[in-house]
């Protein structure tokens, strides 16, 4: 089993490379804006990207090239004049050049890049680590409330198959897994926020989660939107695998033997039904943090989902990069983790057998 997961490992490491590669290179190709701040800051942000071997400075010292530039001839990304003195150019390196020294300075310097619009000159690694507790705590919290309570209702709907009970939860899973996300968002804010005023409309302060009551009614909304359609997934899940198992021939040999309905289903039914929930759990975590996106953007949660949105619309592509790593790699290792959870639930099943 070591040998299959070192080796799943390995895959994974390469997926990650030649996803942030391709995702690195193709916005490179897009259009690039001047960062946002002062001059000062603009022109130090300049000089770190030269040293980094992401541009190149161009100046008076610099012969031909320079007078091309001078007359206009050849494009820069930036010009600074300083007073008294002759103008300075900034240009970047071709595509290549930048994706290979983007390598280097991950390796060897651990940096990621710096942002360019969000933080002019700050680490973008640093921006996400701030914003990354977040949107875990919002999404473990989710988590904690949506697999017990899906769980026990598709428990409960296949023990009361066809019957009143099975139909209300069958009709209430079907609504919200058809309704949006960001349909159910709104409408939490309209009813419980702006016409109950129960909670409040967007994610406290932190001067304002200092009281812990304005704390916990910010965490109200968000948790309901993510976990309703959590819940109603598991609850579908749940119940179509427990049906299966309850009919099938080895359940009736037991009931058979001796064994009581509830001992049946307990000790058998319900672990032959778990072993494709199980793995569900983890691939649907990886989900909701990527369905969080809207939620943060509407509900102004500092989170990485609501960062992605900015870094893109604001073209912050170091910080797009470090965002686009956490979520493939999450996403991979979660990959990793339901395939190895099928063998830890049910040890009949081998990992990376022959046959």
């Amino acid at each position: 089993m070591w040998k299959y997961v070192l080796k799943r490992l390995g895959l994974l490491l390469i997926t990650t490379f030649i996803i942030l590669s391709l995702t690195y290179i193709l916005l490179q190709c897009l259009p690039v804006e001047v960062p946002r701040g002062s001059k000062t800051a603009i022109i130090e942000f300049y000089q770190t990207q030269v040293n980094l071997g992401y541009y190149r400075r161009i100046d008076e010292t610099m012969g031909d090239i320079y007078t091309q530039y001078v007359a206009g001839n050849l494009k820069a990304d930036y010009m600074f004049a300083p007073t008294g003195g002759k103008p300075v150019y900034y240009v970047s390196l071709p595509v290549m050049v930048r994706y290979w020294n983007w390598i280097k300075n991950i390796f060897t310097k651990w940096d990621w890049g710096t942002s360019t619009q969000i933080s002019i000159g700050q680490s973008a690694i640093s921006i996400i680590m701030r914003k990354l507790p977040v949107s875990m705590k919002l999404n473990i919290i989710s988590m904690i409330i949506s697999v017990p309570c899906g769980i026990g209702l598709g428990i409960w709907a296949a023990l009361k198959k066809n019957k009143l009970t099975d139909h209300i939860i069958s009709t209430l899973v079907m609504v919200f897994i058809s309704v949006p996300s960001f349909v159910l968002i709104s409408f939490l804010l309209i009813w419980l926020a702006y016409g109950t005023g129960l909670v409040g409309y967007q994610w406290p302060t932190m001067q304002q989660a200092q009281n812990w009551v304005v704390a916990l009614k910010g965490y109200v909304i968000p948790v309901m939107a993510l976990c309703f359609g959590s819940i109603a997934g598991f609850a579908r899940y749940t119940r179509a695998e427990l049906c299966e198992v309850m009919s099938s021939e080895f359940l009736l040999l037991a009931r058979t033997k001796g064994l009581t309905r509830g001992q049946a289903v307990v000790k058998h039914a319900l672990r032959n039904s778990m072993v494709p929930i199980v793995p569900m759990i983890i691939g649907e975590f990886v989900g909701i943090l990527s369905g969080s996106m809207i939620l943060e953007q509407l509900y102004g949660i500092p989170g990485i989902g609501s960062l992605f949105v900015t870094a893109l619309t604001t073209k912050d592509y170091s910080v797009v990069m470090v965002d686009m790593a956490i979520y493939t790699l999450i996403g991979l290792l979660a990959t990793l983790v339901v395939d190895l959870s099928y063998g830890i639930v049910d040890p009949r099943i081998r990992m990376g057998a022959s046959k």
